[in-house]
């Protein structure tokens, strides 16, 4: 085992440049959910000269790929995404979570038939909203692994994953528009249908847990001020606990909405946007593997600042985890004061501090594998 993690180590630096060049090349051309061309074609190509069998456009979706290696009865799944934030590019770091994942691949594929191996990675789009993941399961993606990984950057290092469940929603009111001076009580007003639904939710959350979020955005809220809105938009999400406490809440929420029709006569439509994204189950001897393996390389994990709430961030890898055995460990690129989702921690996911968690993300995650691999044999 120490040979083989030596060698891991070995193939990880011999491929730093390739991986560090794949990152700076994904952050500089973001892609949002759904539209990741560029971006599924660039990971899937850099599996594709390592020898993996790449088959593009994965299950029916153009921007997934299932790239394999090995045949060994020990299944690892391993998961890159690389879609971007809309307006804020890679603000999330998925540009780091591809280069990783090639990473870890790369340095195992040598490895594969000895260490009992079946390398299978899956380019995942649409993780920011989109819920790519769920799409592939209700596909028949990642059935029957042993294990699923993947690495995310945030501020600083942090093992576990707890992620919200959340359900993302496209929200409509239609009214009716009318001269706002001459003929106002002509018109329905579907913007004070959300400025309504806006109030009630906020006077709402005085009476939920501590535990659920509710959060959106106006996306359209009229075109002139003269005229009343005919339509407006928007997007929210709603997180919980669990799945459970969702529903739960949902209901809630919804009836907010439903009071900003109610008011104003405006007809309300509320869409999902994707199935929600579950809680997440951690398969706790491949996380202890992970520390052990992470601290070796000198990784430090926090204790419990507010910087490691990253852990918390919904994901729809939780869905997989509900599914077979999923770690999805944090890596730190010691962005602090910038946050996920600033424009500041976007700058620091290229340069010293991310290309060293690159690395180190890379090696943990493959020593990881083998691990487990071992343990199962």
């Amino acid at each position: 085992m120490t040979n083989a993690k030596d060698r891991v180590s070995e193939t990880v630096a011999a491929h730093a440049g390739r991986l560090i060049a794949l990152s700076e090349r994904l952050h500089a051309s973001p892609e949002t959910a759904w539209e990741e061309h560029q971006a599924a074609r660039w990971v899937a190509e850099a599996l594709d000269e390592a020898g993996f069998t790449v088959s593009p456009g994965y299950l029916g979706l153009e921007t997934a790929f299932l790239a394999t290696y090995g045949s060994g009865p020990f299944r690892l799944g391993l998961c890159a995404e690389y879609d971007a934030l809309p307006g804020l590019g890679h603000a999330c770091g998925h540009n780091l979570i591809s280069a990783i994942t090639v990473g870890a691949a790369r340095a195992l594929a040598p490895l594969a038939d000895a260490a009992g191996l079946t390398i299978e990675v899956y380019g995942t789009p649409a993780e920011e909203g989109g819920g790519g993941k769920i799409e592939l399961l209700d596909r028949g993606a990642f059935a029957g692994l042993d294990l699923a990984m993947m690495a995310h950057p945030a501020p600083v290092d942090v093992a576990e994953a707890e992620p919200f469940a959340v359900s993302h929603s496209h929200v409509t009111y239609r009214g009716r528009a009318a001269h706002a001076a001459a003929y106002p009580e002509q018109g329905v007003n579907a913007a004070d249908a959300f400025t309504l639904a806006q109030v009630a939710i906020g006077l709402l959350r005085q009476q939920l847990p501590s535990t659920v979020r509710v959060h959106g955005v106006m996306t359209n809220g009229g075109e002139a001020p003269n005229a009343i809105p005919a339509r407006t938009d928007g997007r929210w999400y709603v997180r919980a606990e669990s799945l459970a406490q969702l529903a739960e809440t949902e209901e809630r929420v919804w009836r907010c909405f439903e009071a900003g029709a109610v008011a104003t006569g405006a007809d309300l439509e509320i869409v999902p946007e994707s199935k929600p994204y579950a809680e997440f189950r951690t398969f706790e001897p491949a996380l202890r593997s992970y520390i052990r393996n992470a601290e070796s390389l000198g990784r430090i994990f926090d204790p419990g600042t507010p910087a490691r709430r990253m852990n918390r961030a919904s994901t729809d890898m939780g869905n997989v985890s509900q599914v077979v055995p999923a770690i999805h460990p944090y890596v730190g690129i010691g962005s602090l004061p910038a946050l996920n989702h600033q424009p500041e921690f976007a700058a620091r996911c290229v340069g010293g501090d991310a290309e060293k968690a690159l690395l180190d993300a890379a090696t943990a995650l493959a020593w990881t594998a083998l691990d487990m691999a071992q343990a199962h044999a």
